[in-house]
């Protein structure tokens, strides 16, 4: 009997690496494999599971919103897409909403909005800023917005009308904004880049250049959203409002929306310009709704703040015992840590062999982004197993590098 890795093998495109465990349930903020082993689920589906996995607000909705409207076409008018519409609305401080399927899609929506306004509102102009290390999705134009090269380089010729310049750079953005810019686009905290938080000024500053030469500032907030930084939206710690923003993963929970918004200034798509088959769907905004209303009462943005500083000072607690840490950095719940070392497969292989899931997002940097919904018991957990797993793959004389920074 061939096992589950052995036929998805013959059948699946080979597009990533994925860990050899079958997850079957989940509850909260643990899952379970195919063997009955339990793990605290740290990748809570690339930081997507805001409220975990199995909570009420999503399982009950999606029930009752099934057995009533999944689906009608944005032909026609459905209640749950405007009263989510509305309320995204409300709390973001944008004027209109567009409903899609994923980051990506959303990403991609922002991207035509602004060369759209280009065209029409600043003759012409067309080239969008992005940032080095950034990560805005897998379609031909966000994986060429992307600064990373590996997602973008099997993929050339690429769409032209792309820049782009160290994140957290001020002086290097001020150097290519032009005549001939559109849009300035970037992460309030670069997440797949290696969880990288900008300096305190570093937004305000991009703001008033935008402000300064009639650019859109576009706000990728896919990872950083609904939570994940200790605020609703990653940007709201620097007291910015962007002029289009894109939204996805903790937004549904699990379910999958995505969305971009902007203010009025921006709204200038006009019948045709635009379109989606399922997005807006009554399935997922109703199952949406539920989630962001949850994310409100309960204040878990508030939560992931507080949970959040708390574990990171756990974990820069080891770096005496530790020399390989060189730093724990984050905002909230999104969470990095970095060594002095390519060590970062290892101690992710060594964690889940201990019933604990984390993903390395380089060879040097691990990530952890719990669902908003983790107690403190379970940060503990994780805390004293990731102690326990670099102990186990530690070099026996360990070195700190001089590049390692505070």
């Amino acid at each position: 009997m061939p096992t589950i890795a052995e036929r998805e093998a013959t059948v699946c495109f080979n597009t990533g690496k994925r860990f050899p465990v079958t997850i079957v349930r989940g509850e909260g903020s643990r899952v379970w494999d195919d063997q009955g082993k339990s793990y605290l689920d740290f990748v809570a589906g690339i930081a997507v599971l805001a409220l975990g996995h199995g909570h009420p607000a999503v399982v009950e909705t999606l029930k009752s919103q099934a057995a009533q409207l999944i689906q009608v076409s944005n032909y026609f008018y459905s209640v749950p897409q405007i009263e989510l519409a509305e309320l995204l609305t409300q709390v973001s401080g944008l004027s209109r909403v567009f409903f899609c399927n994923s980051g990506a899609e959303a990403n991609e929506g922002c991207i035509k909005l602004a060369r759209k306004w280009g065209q029409t509102e600043k003759n012409g102009a067309f080239e969008i800023v992005a940032m080095e290390q950034s990560f805005h999705g897998r379609t031909l134009a966000t994986v060429t917005a992307t600064g990373t090269p590996r997602y973008s380089e099997p993929f050339q010729p690429l769409p032209d009308g792309f820049r782009h310049v160290p994140f957290n750079d001020v002086a290097a953005l001020e150097a290519v904004v032009g005549d001939r810019t559109c849009a300035v686009m970037l992460e309030s905290v670069q997440g797949e880049g290696g969880v990288n938080v900008p300096d305190p000024d570093y937004l305000p500053a991009v703001r008033a250049l935008c402000d300064e030469r009639n650019v859109a500032l576009i706000m990728d907030e896919v990872q950083t959203g609904f939570g994940r930084t200790g605020r609703l939206f990653g940007f709201q710690h620097s007291g910015v409002a962007p002029d289009i923003m894109a939204i996805a993963k903790g937004l549904g929970s699990g379910v999958p929306i995505g969305a971009f918004l902007a203010n009025e200034r921006f709204s200038v798509f006009q019948p045709g310009d635009h379109g989606t088959t399922f997005g807006g769907q009554p399935l997922t905004t109703a199952v949406a709704l539920s989630v962001v209303r949850t994310i409100i009462k309960e204040d878990l943005p508030a939560q992931a703040e507080a949970k959040g500083e708390r574990v990171r000072a756990k974990l820069r607690a080891l770096e005496d015992r530790h020399p390989q840490i060189v730093d724990v950095r984050g905002q909230g719940l999104l969470i990095g840590i970095e060594f002095d070392g390519e060590i970062a497969g290892a101690v992710v292989s060594a964690c889940r062999e201990r019933g604990l899931l984390c993903s390395n997002l380089k060879p040097t940097v691990i990530r952890w982004v719990p669902p908003l919904t983790v107690t403190e018991a379970e940060l503990d957990e994780a805390a004293a197993i990731f102690d326990t797993a670099l102990s186990a793959v530690e070099p026996a004389e360990p070195t700190r590098s001089l590049s390692g920074t505070r």
